[in-house]
């Protein structure tokens, strides 16, 4: 139980870290404080509070307390699960989604997602593929893989808005965690179709094997942004062991 609440810590004070509620130089409340807002034990915070430092939300510091020194991007990032909705709302720079295509298939035609998906070949797959567009220029394009099974409910609609919000508040799911690869590969004719004429004609593509809390995968993403645009953020720190 332990584990799940210091979880729910970590994802509530990054989250608000993310969202801008602490900014860059603040101090979290202290141990004492978070240990009752959340009603755990202090061991329990000071996990959440070392996930947070292992991850680059915080830094601690004697005598100061716990530090935020993230710095939100305006970038699309890659080292956290979030919809394309969710990032929207932090950003100023708002984009529309068109929907290419929503059909389904038999798993076979797609042996890498039949594979990735752990599907049957006569099981079925959605193909879901998404333009983001800025002013009047496509930028992104998404192509997704759902089991139909899993979600047979899946229309236009709902992949116009949010998907993950579909999947966590109408289906009552848990989305988890995902394995991620970053190719920079040149555009095929679908690609120059959905993105037009660009320079260079080549996508950043970032893949991605998404799962929920029980291990299932129930997603395969291939999201493919102008490479003249992708930009990488993450953060590091250096391991000081024995």
């Amino acid at each position: 139980m332990n584990l799940n609440k210091y979880n729910h810590i970590y994802q509530v004070l990054s989250s608000d870290i993310a969202e801008g509620t602490y900014k860059k130089g603040d101090v979290l409340p202290s141990e004492h404080t978070l240990v009752n807002m959340f009603d755990v034990s202090r061991e329990t915070v000071r996990k959440a509070l070392n996930l947070l430092q292992e991850n680059g939300y915080i830094q601690k510091m004697k005598g100061k307390g716990s530090v935020v020194i993230y710095n939100p991007s305006m970038d699309f990032t890659v080292s956290h699960l979030t919809s394309f909705k969710e990032i929207q709302q932090l950003k100023t720079k708002q984009y529309s989604t068109n929907v290419v295509e929503l059909t389904q298939y038999a798993a076979e035609e797609f042996p890498r997602v039949m594979e990735a998906l752990k599907l049957q070949p006569e099981e079925k797959v959605w193909r879901l593929i998404r333009q983001r567009r800025f002013e009047d220029r496509t930028h992104i394009v998404d192509i997704d893989y759902f089991i139909v099974e899993m979600m047979p409910g899946l229309n236009e609609k709902i992949a116009a808005d949010s998907i993950y919000e579909y999947i966590e508040k109408r289906m009552g799911l848990t989305i988890s965690y995902s394995h991620k690869e970053i190719t920079f590969e040149p555009m095929n004719e679908q690609d120059l179709e959905l993105f037009g004429n660009v320079i260079p004609p080549y996508t950043a593509t970032v893949r991605s094997i998404v799962h929920l809390n029980d291990a299932r995968p129930f997603q395969f993403n291939v999201s493919k942004h102008l490479a003249n645009e992708f930009k990488f953020v993450d953060f590091s720190r250096r391991f000081h062991g024995e």
